[in-house]
């Protein structure tokens, strides 16, 4: 039996949101699950937030994301950050990845560049918060 081990990010009211854009970036289904349809709503104005979400694409990237009632307190920073890393891997995807997260970015921490390493590294913050690490090694991994 295989362990996995899946991100889950946690969002005020935005996880639908979200879950769509990733799609839209790395490809995918997704799937929801909404407060209401487990019947623990409690304010109907947030029956539609999502309870459970997930996102599986055809490559293996697995995410999972779920919105905060109003009466529960959000997460904020979290000190995670999320890496895309590759080795010796189509260079084409992981740059695809780095072009769809850029879009509508909050803050570039560092261009897709060659670094010091020999990889080709990026990291930025994504429209919803969330910090990308990519990194694209065209040689085998060290251990």
């Amino acid at each position: 039996m295989a362990v996995s081990l899946t991100p889950y990010l946690h969002f005020r009211s935005e996880a639908r949101a979200a879950l769509e854009f990733y799609r839209s970036v790395f490809g995918g289904e997704v799937q929801i699950s909404t407060f209401a349809q487990f019947g623990v709503s409690s304010d109907p104005a947030e029956a539609d937030l999502v309870m459970h979400g997930f996102l599986r694409t055809s490559s293996g990237l697995e995410l999972m994301a779920s919105d905060t009632p109003s009466h529960m307190t959000a997460p904020v920073g979290t000190g995670v950050s999320l890496s895309l890393s590759g080795f010796g891997v189509d260079d084409a995807t992981l740059r695809g990845y780095w072009d769809g997260l850029r879009d509508g970015a909050r803050e570039i921490g560092a261009e897709l560049a060659p670094a010091p390493w020999g990889a080709s590294f990026g990291q930025l913050t994504d429209r919803f918060g969330v910090v990308w690490l990519v990194n694209i090694d065209p040689g085998e991994p060290v251990g």
